[in-house]
């Protein structure tokens, strides 16, 4: 992978956390569509709580705390820590469909970058993937990548919290509905904890990765089997 310079790391950051990238995040809501279902989340407060909850008692014990991890390990050239932290994701994720879009998302985040910004250990990673050690999870590809373009942590993790927040919100405008400008303002209102939430992260106690979210679980579990459904996950 080519290394990017200090000066231009915010491009690739840019790039990386783009909302927008074709990976196939849209079709998934990540468990909100069985809260809007059973009228948990049905208002522009109950979709700022529930993105809140998420971030703070989700995302930064499991998925941030990962990327975190594989920043780490892939600024020690650890390709078997990479593994063994896929294989831990793997495992904390009980709902089958957040477990299928967490590695979906990993692998075609990883074929992207892997076109025109490859190297030794994105490339090592990728063949444990397709050797069936490794599912390739996008926590774990994100944090590879953001080490491997010279990306500093604490801009990686306040990315990643962003993108999260901006695909929770975008599914909550469609799916409540709430007004465009509604879901504007959440973004707006939750760029303070999006710091602190960075902040945060980078002082995780390992024995905390993978703390549980029951009901979130549960909820995710029953969007399988949702009447209807717009949403993968």
């Amino acid at each position: 992978m080519q290394k990017e310079s200090p000066h231009s790391f915010l491009a690739a950051l840019l790039h990386l956390s783009d909302p927008t990238l074709p990976i196939g995040g849209y079709v998934h809501s990540n468990g909100l569509e069985t809260y809007v279902q059973q009228d948990i989340v049905h208002s522009t407060a109950t979709a700022q709580e529930f993105v809140t909850n998420m971030l703070t008692y989700n995302v930064k014990y499991n998925d941030a705390s990962l990327v975190r991890l594989a920043y780490e390990a892939a600024g020690a050239a650890d390709i078997g820590a990479l593994v063994e932290l896929d294989q831990e994701c793997s495992a904390l994720k009980s709902p089958r469909e957040i477990r299928e879009a967490s590695q979906k998302l990993g692998v075609r985040l990883l074929k992207i970058f892997q076109r025109k910004r490859s190297s030794a250990l994105a490339e090592a990673f990728d063949r444990q993937i397709k050797e069936k050690e490794a599912e390739g999870h996008y926590c774990i590809a994100f944090g590879l990548l953001a080490q491997q373009l010279c990306i500093p942590l604490h801009d990686a993790l306040l990315a990643f919290y962003y993108n999260a927040a901006a695909g929770l919100i975008t599914n909550a405008v469609k799916l409540v509905p709430l007004g465009q400008l509604d879901g504007q303002d959440l973004m707006l209102d939750l760029q303070p904890v999006f710091y602190q939430l960075a902040e945060d992260t980078l002082l995780v106690d390992r024995e905390l990765v993978g703390l549980c979210n029951i009901a979130f679980d549960i909820r995710c579990m029953q969007h399988e089997r949702l009447y209807s459904r717009l949403y993968m996950s």
